[in-house]
């Protein structure tokens, strides 16, 4: 995806007029997205939720980490000779090993994911805050390559215009 703007407007009406003539452009925006009361809620919007970038995160950093902490909790058996599991034989005892290694590794994504704050966090907060006064806003993405129309967005009179990504 190209960049990624946010508008914020004060009426209704003119996130309207503005969402049409913003879709009439050739070539038009990716994804144009009006965020408000009777509109789009905040929080269904991938982009405005970091919420739903955390979970995308820990999603990610899981799919090493449970790998490593498996292979971590193997080699460890290994290493210590500790006969803690000696109930399940040798093998059993590196198996559970291993799932114990896992187990850590599921943990620690969730907590790294958890630690790490978007660079677009304090940016989304104060969208947050100007959709409770009773503004809204209008997502626009551009596709890789397409410039943003900031002619375009100026002449809309927005409040702010708030860059969320520039690829």
């Amino acid at each position: 995806m190209g960049s990624s703007v946010v508008v914020v407007l004060s009426s209704r009406k003119r996130l309207h007029q503005l969402k049409e003539q913003l879709a009439s452009l050739s070539p038009a925006p990716a994804r144009l997205v009006a965020v408000g009361a009777g509109e789009t809620a905040m929080a269904e919007v991938d982009e405005l939720n970091p919420s739903i970038a955390r979970k995308r995160r820990q999603k990610g950093m899981a799919t090493w980490l449970m790998p490593f902490g498996f292979f971590a909790g193997v080699t460890f058996t290994f290493i210590t000779d500790l006969d803690t599991f000696s109930f399940a034989g040798e093998v059993g005892s590196h198996l559970i090993g291993g799932l114990l290694g896992l187990g850590s590794g599921l943990m620690g994504s969730y907590a790294a994911a958890a630690s790490v704050s978007s660079d677009s966090d304090d940016r989304i907060r104060a969208l947050r805050n100007r959709l409770e006064e009773g503004n809204w806003l209008l997502l626009l993405e551009t596709a890789t390559g397409v410039e943003v129309p900031w002619t375009r967005l100026q002449e809309a009179k927005p409040q702010s215009v708030v860059r969320l990504s520039d690829n």
